[in-house]
């Protein structure tokens, strides 16, 4: 589930500008951010493609709730994955939006500035000091004060590395590289080592390598990027740098995660982002990998690595605010999101739930060495995605990096043309 659903989360984007005057299901065209009062009445719940594996957690979750707060009764709907993003748009425009709905932050971004998404930094300030702060933060809207959804689950990968490939090159197999400084030095290393032979890498740089790398993305106003600056630009050439060496794969221009994986799994990549269930492939397709593979963190030199974030918005024009907001915090309150934490390889976003036994305890198996891995890395971690980073910038990003490392253009070009592209992009989504 996480995989797909983090695929799913970073390609989804609203395509079509809603409309200020919009209307939710409640009707109420003063969207008051008035939450107080008794904790009753009608809300429907929308999840996002979780019916099939989890419904008897959501089942129990909403009698629970109705139990506490008797005379509230909560309809829970579940869409497809696919399609999602467009539902939620019909829904925003036509007024059918439910009360309560399970948003990523690309989608919130939209229905924030239709005046859809409740601010829950004054419909529930109380709540925020109980989630992690990059949690918290990742459903602000740059160029907006408030934040538009309570954060749900959250999840990340660690990075393996094959400990063989580092002792060949002469590098200490127990002190992988941290930062991207570190890693370049290492990466020319092994290409030289190899003869050409052997990558550190598989993939291009995507604009979470940006903001980890700690170039800014965005001005502070949310109306234009802006990783097309020194540091930026520093970043690609390093990349060029590695491209040229084939110390980056020679197909990372095409790379999937499929590719790279079998390229990690053949000895010709040292550093592939993976999970778990790598680790079992690994020990049963390729024995002598996985007795040398190594988990360390992502890469950054921000010191702080990239989450995936899930959340939970309330719809400003519900009739129910008190009923809904209550609802979505319980959804994401820190039993809650334990509970549903140890049903499916995900994190929870609340402060201090990433210290139970459960993510720091090792018990030998490959599904807790990444587990805790990755726990320990999302305590601080933030989400580096701009929310206002559409699909459609993303290939524009993608296609300018690809010109800078085939030497049709240099970085800096490159990343000016991505900016104005994915700028003027930005001017159409108003």
């Amino acid at each position: 589930m996480p995989t797909s659903r983090r695929a799913l989360a970073a390609a989804a984007a609203i395509a079509v500008l809603l409309p200020l005057s919009a209307c939710g299901s409640g009707g109420d065209d003063s969207a008051s951010t008035d939450a107080s009062g008794k904790i009753e009445g009608n809300i429907t719940f929308q999840t996002w493609n979780l019916r099939a594996n989890f419904k008897p957690y959501f089942d129990g979750l909403v009698k629970d709730f109705e139990k506490k707060y008797p005379g509230t009764h909560v309809k829970w709907i579940d869409q497809p994955g696919e399609g999602y993003a467009d539902k939620i748009s019909a829904d925003a425009a036509g007024g059918t939006l439910p009360d309560v709905v399970n948003v990523s932050p690309d989608l919130v971004a939209p229905l924030a500035k239709a005046g859809l998404a409740l601010d829950l930094d004054k419909a529930a300030p109380k709540y925020g000091k109980e989630y992690l702060p990059g949690a918290w933060a990742s459903h602000q809207i740059p160029g907006m004060d408030g934040t538009y959804a309570f954060p749900w689950y959250l999840n990340t990968g660690p990075l393996f590395y094959n400990k063989t490939l580092f002792r060949k090159a002469g590098l200490d197999d127990s002190k992988p590289p941290k930062t991207y400084d570190a890693l370049f030095t290492d990466a020319l290393q092994l290409a030289k080592k190899s003869k050409g032979k052997v990558a550190t890498l598989a993939n291009v740089p995507t604009i979470e390598d940006f903001g980890r790398y700690g170039a800014p993305l965005m001005n502070k106003q949310g109306t234009g990027f802006a990783f097309n600056d020194a540091k930026g630009v520093e970043l690609l050439t390093k990349y060029k740098e590695l491209y040229d060496a084939k110390a980056l794969d020679p197909q990372a221009l095409t790379a999937t995660p499929e590719s790279t994986g079998k390229k990690f799994l053949t000895g010709a990549v040292a550093m592939n982002p993976g999970s778990a269930l790598d680790l079992q492939k690994f020990k049963k397709d390729a024995p002598s990998l996985y007795k040398n593979i190594g988990i360390t963190d992502q890469i950054t030199s921000t010191g702080k690595v990239n989450m995936y974030v899930m959340g939970v918005m309330v719809n400003s024009r519900t009739k129910q605010k008190p009923a809904a907001v209550a609802f979505a915090h319980y959804v994401t309150d820190a039993q809650h999101q334990m509970e549903f934490a140890k049903k499916v390889a995900i994190f929870p976003s609340t402060a201090g739930s990433l210290d139970d036994p459960y993510f720091t305890q090792q018990d030998g198996s490959d599904e807790t060495r990444v587990r805790i891995a990755a726990a320990d890395s999302l305590k601080n971690a933030v989400n580096y995605t701009p929310v206002l980073f559409s699909e459609q910038m993303k290939n524009e990003l993608r296609n300018s990096v690809a010109k800078a490392l085939q030497g049709k253009e240099s970085p800096k070009t490159a990343l000016d043309n991505a900016v104005k592209a994915c700028d003027r992009l930005l001017q159409q989504q108003g």
